[in-house]
């Protein structure tokens, strides 16, 4: 303060001028890496940046978004504060399952210890994915579609000669392609906490559900529709199709499970006659 007095008083103007010029840069510094490091944040919102992902290099990343170093550093920091990113010594920076963790965490116990639940998140995933295929639908780019079209054929391919983790694997990417092609930033985040969530489920709906011939064909032909649906823009068909898909699937799971009971049933009795 007494040396910004004293050279007021010597020289006034250049002062005035030095001190709106510091203010200003000071400003447009913080501004410039707060803007970074929005632009980087969005990345993982949209899943560009998937969890566990490593982020380019910073050198790259510069380049890329046309800033210093230094600013781009600053608000990797920020998002290293708020948990979305992680440094790993000599290893580079990573996205972080923080946007997950909160939801994943308390639902993989309860779903594998009550099975009564499952019911529930069908019911669940009906009603959110039916509103992300309707949007898809919508607002699907054409990157979106051709991924799309690329996540179908290697489920298409898993059907036809995969084992059961990879059907269930391919699966989810097809469901998480659509969530993310709804261009629905929480339906995406959601989509994909559930889908994680479910992974170990979903392994055993697949498991349960091929017993029965006819059912390996009638999920590839509802894959196909919801596809095809989004590809055309069809909403009310991409919405109706995503219905009933999960609706098929419930109704299986439940004849499933009591064909199980019977069977289970039967084998006693004939160990007893034994």
């Amino acid at each position: 303060m007494d040396i910004y007095c004293y050279t007021k008083l010597v020289r006034p103007s250049f002062t005035i001028i030095l001190h709106i010029k510091h203010m200003k840069l000071r400003h447009n510094t913080t501004k410039i890496s707060d803007t970074i490091a929005a632009e980087l944040e969005q990345r993982i919102l949209e899943g560009s940046w998937k969890v566990g992902s490593k982020i380019p290099p910073e050198r790259t990343l510069s380049a890329e978004l046309g800033v210093s170093r230094a600013s781009l550093r600053e608000a990797v920091q920020k998002l290293v504060s708020a948990k979305l990113l992680s440094n790993q010594q000599g290893g580079g920076t990573f996205v972080t399952n923080q946007l997950a963790a909160s939801f994943s965490d308390p639902w993989g116990g309860i779903l594998q210890n009550h099975p009564s639940v499952r019911d529930d998140l069908l019911e669940f995933r009906e009603l959110i994915e039916a509103k992300a295929a309707e949007w898809a639908a919508q607002r699907a780019t054409s990157e979106d579609k051709i991924r799309l079209q690329q996540c179908f054929e290697a489920f298409e391919q898993a059907y036809d000669d995969g084992t059961v983790e990879e059907l269930a694997d391919t699966d989810l990417n097809f469901h998480q392609a659509i969530a993310e092609a709804s261009h629905n930033v929480i339906i995406g985040h959601m989509t994909a906490n559930l889908l994680r969530t479910l992974h170990d489920n979903l392994r055993l709906n697949i498991s349960e559900l091929i017993i029965f011939p006819e059912a390996r064909q009638c999920l590839l032909e509802q894959h196909k529709a919801i596809l095809t649906a989004i590809l055309n823009g069809d909403v009310l068909a991409a919405r109706r199709n995503t219905t009933a898909h999960v609706d098929y699937v419930r109704k299986t799971l439940e004849e499933a499970v009591k064909h199980k009971q019977r069977q289970l049933s039967a084998e006693r009795r004939l160990n007893i006659k034994e």
